[in-house]
């Protein structure tokens, strides 16, 4: 059964009426069923933009297939009383009075009356009523609409696909109440652009599609401390799919990409791809792009070597309030020294920590040196007093850190001269670890790119990293404690694995690359050290690397629009 929604009321009396002349546009009737539903889920959709897809939403979209269809012709209200029984069937209707638009399932003429018939995927639930009050505002809602259009309306109608069972909606004055109230409500919350709170501890959110964006338990875990229930988000088994070979051409079949090389052929469906990325010469063709587009599937352009040279995504992320607030905390020098202190603390610790639970050989003084020099440089960048000296803490933690890199290698990896490592050089690379270190820290780029892209960032306006043009500050900033945990890691395992060898490099002047197949192993490793599963930190339950970027991101958006005091940066123990 579901339990009654917290009261709204005062939000309607603290938040100020919009202006005879807001350019508020016209609520959807749904989302008015989502505000009594759960007034932050109906902010979050209807506000913000944020959707997420579910095997319910599904089901839904299945139930009311025959309905969307159409069919029937709803008659002028002036002739509805002299018309014989009629019925019309997925029927756009507005009131601007009422400030609503409502796409009615079906309507039902007869006896001069109408009566709006909205259908549900599930079975009829066994309350008093009929049917749960958010079901009902909404009936009554679009009961308003053809009222205000004109037309007779004396009662509405559910009808539940599941149990196909139709239920009677009495539209007495508390309910029209109730209706009114909510649509205010949500209006005025729209107005003010204040996201409510979220449901404390609500079965709601367990089954909820938006429930990995509302982030309900862990922003409540902030204020009051419990641990949250681990995220339930539908299973997204879509994957990025890397195009690496020269001369390839994507192109579309159907509802498939189909990848040309000069050797094989390959199909991979639209569903099973989370974004496309494409290195060096590959060629895209026009309705593979508009498809992607259509589908929300970014697009990463890199050269030969991963790094990104640019990003396409369709029409970008809705959510502005998530922007907004990102470039008022941007443009203010005391919060980015206090992100960029944090953020260099957690890099430095990250660093320790890995260093400590991979050290294979060498002094051990050494190591327990540079382990304790860490630690205190960690400690300094909390308090550095400006950004010049953090960037020097930063340095010189780098240095001790690789300093001490080979000394993870395993055996085997030791015998091989090719990866001999003394310190990090870039552009060009000069030898095999650095040529993997590179490509490492340009596929976390591209990863924190996308990720920042779709939650609603601009990631291209960081707070320690400067702008610059095509620089993907914010991606740079957000993957600094993610450098040792996921792209030096991956370095690490394929070592010493024996996933790239020494024969797998080639060198052009002075810097080295990776050949195709030397390339493609690494990338492979990478994607699968973004779905291997930890335990988050602060939260305490498990979830994949790659799905824990995305939470730490939308953190980061609770933290920026005032939700939460500080952003919890992951720190590996």
């Amino acid at each position: 059964m579901q339990e009654p929604v917290a009261a709204y009321d005062q939000l309607a009396l603290d938040l100020p009426a919009p202006p005879a002349t807001a350019d508020t546009p016209l609520v959807p009737v749904r989302m008015v069923n989502e505000w009594v539903y759960c007034p932050r889920l109906a902010f979050l959709e209807w506000v913000d933009g944020e959707w997420a897809d579910s095997a319910d939403t599904e089901e839904g979209r299945r139930a009311h297939r025959r309905v969307d269809a159409g069919g029937g012709k709803l008659p002028a209200p002036e002739d509805a009383e002299e018309k014989p029984d009629f019925v019309a069937r997925s029927v756009t209707l507005a009131s601007e009075r009422l400030g609503l638009i409502a796409k009615i399932d079906l309507i039902e003429g007869e006896d001069g009356a109408v009566t709006p018939v909205d259908t549900k995927k599930g079975k009829r639930p066994h309350v008093a009523e009929g049917a749960y009050e958010p079901e009902r505002v909404q009936v009554c809602a679009q009961a308003l609409i053809l009222e205000d259009t004109g037309y007779t309306v004396r009662e509405g109608a559910i009808w539940y696909a599941g149990s196909r069972e139709r239920v009677r909606i009495a539209l007495d004055e508390a309910l029209r109440a109730k209706t009114r109230a909510a649509i205010s409500e949500l209006r005025l919350a729209a107005a003010a652009g204040r996201l409510p709170p979220p449901l404390v501890d609500s079965p709601k959110c367990t089954r909820c599609s938006l429930a990995g964006i509302c982030l309900p338990d862990e922003v409540a875990f902030f204020r009051r401390g419990v641990a949250p229930r681990p995220l339930n988000p539908a299973a997204d088994t879509a994957l990025p799919l890397y195009v690496q070979e020269p001369g390839a051409r994507v192109a579309k079949s159907g509802e498939v990409l189909v990848v040309e090389t000069e050797e094989q052929k390959t199909e991979v469906p639209l569903g099973d791809i989370s974004e496309l990325v494409l290195h060096g010469p590959v060629s895209l063709s026009t309705p593979a792009l508009a498809a992607l587009l259509r589908e929300e599937i970014p697009i990463t352009y890199a050269s030969t070597g991963g790094w990104v040279l640019g990003h396409t995504v369709s029409t970008g992320h809705r959510n502005v309030a998530i922007r907004m607030a990102q470039y008022r905390a941007a443009f203010d020098a005391r919060r980015c020294l206090a992100f960029a202190r944090s953020l260099v603390a957690a890099k430095i610790r990250n660093s320790r920590v890995f260093l400590r639970r991979n050290f294979k050989a060498g002094d051990e003084a050494e190591r327990d040196a540079a382990l304790e020099a860490l630690a205190r440089l960690a400690d300094r960048a909390l308090h550095a007093p400006s950004e010049a000296e953090l960037l020097g803490i930063e340095g010189e933690a780098a240095a001790r850190y690789f300093r001490l890199f080979a000394t993870m290698f395993g055996e085997a990896a030791r015998d091989f001269p090719e990866f001999s490592f003394e310190k990090r050089t870039r552009r060009p690379p000069a030898d095999p670890v650095n040529a993997l270190l590179s490509l490492g820290y340009a596929l976390l780029t591209r990863t924190w790119l996308t990720v920042l892209s779709a939650v609603g960032f601009d990631p291209y306006l960081g707070f320690y990293h400067k702008p610059r043009f095509g620089r993907p500050a914010l991606a740079l900033d957000m993957m600094e404690p993610f450098r040792p945990i996921l792209a030096d890691s991956t370095v690490i395992q394929v070592i010493n694995n024996g996933e790239v060898k020494a024969d797998g490099f080639v060198r052009a002047g002075p810097a080295v690359n990776l050949k195709p197949h030397a390339r493609r192993a690494f990338i492979a490793a990478y994607e699968r050290r973004l779905d291997q599963e930890v335990t988050h930190p602060v939260f305490g339950y498990r979830v994949s690397m790659r799905r824990l970027l995305e939470v730490q991101a939308r953190l980061l958006a609770r933290h920026l629009q005032g939700e939460i005091a500080d952003y919890p940066h992951y720190l590996v123990r």
